[in-house]
């Protein structure tokens, strides 16, 4: 008889321990792992935050290369912008079943303090981080950064979880938020710089979906000088994070408010109930942000220094699920990849569609807005 295993899609799966203490690997490997049947071998990663605690000042690069020849143009633009206070290659470990299907490329992680010369008249220290990044990704063929944070890190590459969480040595490491995701790509390739997550500064992104608004998205990301060179939709998602969240300073609810907006009838409801000032708000976050608006059946997680916060798109078309045990909160695409590594929580719930579970640390605003709406 042959076994048969039915493929589902992307799978996704976060943790974050609200008081800030370190989690192994292993435990973000298991979850993801476990989802296996989920992907098809085109794509798996992962992000951890608080791994260089002894580097968390600086800045710190993961840059793909395609070659090593083009190591020194990296560097070389780095330098324009940064002094390079270290320079290594990401430890990697041989795994046969990769090397069958994909040459990797080489991974180097560079710690870098910016230059206060080489900011533009007005220009932030995190806006220049950017200019640099999308000056290396636009700007040098073969070279990708794909992750760009302070005392975080993304891995990522072409592979099942298993196979580049091993080839990373994901077990290794400790943090204190983890993001996870395997990739069943529909409608962009397979390739190590596709896979998730998608990061820039220190935010992390993974998406379980498709976004049919890519275009409208993209046109409006690079309005403000980003640039997509990843060949996939959810890059456009982690861009217009940071331009709403840091750039535009918006609250976290109103930034989803704007990627997962509600529909006009839902908005107008606001007001038949007295919510003057819900609808007020929904109404225009829904004018203003009407192209950071994303269409389509989607499950994201975001991560950032702060926490983790997951939602889906606004009919619920892709399963999203969290959980709560103590000071440590799950999410992921099905409950058994959150009991595979808490057998036990406290509280399982399914978010409603379009409702962001917010898992900030304990002494961040907002703590307990993790807790689902009683």
């Amino acid at each position: 008889m042959i076994e048969r295993c039915e493929m589902s899609g992307c799978g996704l799966a976060g943790i974050v321990n609200r008081d800030g203490k370190k989690i192994s690997g292993k435990y973000i490997y298991d979850s993801i792992t476990s989802m296996k049947e989920r992907g098809n071998g085109m794509g798996a990663g992962y992000a951890a935050y608080g791994i260089y605690p002894d580097m968390a000042e600086y800045y710190a690069f993961h840059v793909m290369l395609d070659d090593l020849d083009v190591e020194s143009e990296v560097k070389a633009v780095l330098n324009r912008f940064f002094k390079i206070v270290k320079s290594e290659i990401i430890p990697t470990k041989s795994v046969p079943s990769l090397y069958k299907k994909t040459k990797p490329p080489v991974f180097y992680r560079y710690f870098v303090e910016p230059k206060e010369d080489a900011k533009l008249p007005l220009e932030s220290e995190e806006d220049m981080v950017v200019r640099s990044v999308m000056t290396i990704n636009d700007g040098i063929e073969g070279a990708y950064v794909i992750s760009s944070g302070k005392n975080m890190g993304a891995f990522k590459g072409v592979g099942h979880p298993d196979e580049i969480g091993d080839f990373f040595e994901i077990k290794e490491y400790e943090g204190y938020i983890w993001l996870a995701h395997t990739r069943f790509p529909t409608n962009t390739p397979g390739w190590w710089g596709g896979a998730h997550p998608f990061t820039l500064l220190d935010w992390a992104i993974v998406h379980n979906g498709e976004i049919t608004s890519y275009g409208t998205n993209k046109r409006y990301v690079e309005m403000f000088g980003y640039k997509c060179t990843l060949l996939t939709d959810t890059e456009v998602a982690a861009y217009l994070f940071d331009l709403l969240f840091r750039k535009h300073r918006l609250p976290i609810r109103a930034v989803f408010m704007a990627m997962a907006a509600p529909f006009w009838k839902d908005v107008d409801y606001y007001k038949e109930i007295g919510m003057e000032r819900l609808f007020d708000v929904a109404k225009m976050i829904r004018t203003v942000y009407a192209p950071a608006m994303l269409n389509g059946p989607f499950a994201m997680l975001f991560a950032f220094k702060d926490g983790v916060i997951g939602f889906n798109d606004r009919i619920k078309l892709r399963p999203f699920v969290a959980a709560i045990n103590g000071d440590t909160v799950y999410m992921a695409s099905e409950e058994s990849a959150i009991r595979v590594v808490c057998k036990e929580p406290e509280k399982v719930w399914m978010p409603k569609a379009g409702e962001p579970v917010i898992a900030l640390l304990n002494h961040c605003k907002e703590e307990d807005v993790c807790y689902p709406a009683e």
